[in-house]
């Protein structure tokens, strides 16, 4: 899309930035594009990261198997997935070592756009060896979630744009220390929602699911310059 690129170029010329991408899905976002990944040298950007921190993509196998799948009864399930959990978050939270806030009701959420929980299965192994390290039998169904931080990450992107607008920061200031402390509790708090996002998924099911892999997608990532 035009309006993608014209924002990418426009990033890219932004103070401190030294690489800019563009993904497959590069489209238009706030004034900034959506699928790209930048690289800034002693300035960040919090406005690129926008308002979900922390938003990614998680995989977790279940104790189902293909024969177990009923899809005319699971069809008709009620999941819920856009309303909140209706048992206390306090104990999840202390499991995942994240302190309560006032987001906690969205904690297990989807959220809107694209994010999802569905129900998938293994239809073709490309390489049989990486398929056996990941631990994952051919037959397992699996989960796949798209999630992030909801109003959490929102409240941490506002609270920097009140005192700095759109401006980006230097790397070693207090407002980046603060923005980047906020921001990390955002990445694991995402990271717990998708979890509980699949928890409550396949309990609705009847069964148990385990995470083998999480990743992020939009978020800041330290390094040194010799990295």
């Amino acid at each position: 899309e035009g309006e993608a690129v014209r924002q990418l170029y426009a990033t890219a010329k932004l103070d401190g930035v030294r690489l800019a991408v563009g993904f497959p899905d590069l489209h238009p976002g706030k004034g900034s594009p959506v699928g790209a990944a930048f690289v800034t040298e002693g300035v960040i950007y919090p406005h690129l990261i926008g308002g979900d921190i922390g938003c990614g993509m998680a995989l977790f196998k279940t104790d189902l198997v293909r024969r177990d799948a009923k899809l005319d009864r699971w069809a008709a399930l009620r999941f819920n997935l856009e309303h909140p959990w209706d048992k206390f978050a306090d104990s999840y939270l202390a499991e995942q070592h994240l302190e309560s806030t006032e987001f906690d009701s969205a904690l297990g959420t989807i959220g809107g756009g694209n994010h999802f929980a569905e129900l998938q299965a293994v239809e073709e192994i490309l390489d049989a060896s990486a398929f056996r390290k990941v631990g994952l039998g051919r037959q397992q169904l699996v989960v796949l979630v798209h999630s992030g931080s909801r109003g959490l990450g929102e409240s941490i992107l506002r609270a920097h744009v009140d005192q700095h607008f759109g401006d980006g920061v230097e790397a070693e200031s207090f407002a980046a220390e603060a923005y980047l402390r906020d921001h990390d509790v955002a990445v694991r708090w995402a990271k717990a929602n998708r979890e509980l996002i699949a928890r409550r998924f396949v309990a609705t099911l009847g069964a148990e699911a385990e995470c083998l892999w999480d990743g992020c997608h939009n978020s800041i990532t330290r390094c040194d310059n010799e990295g």
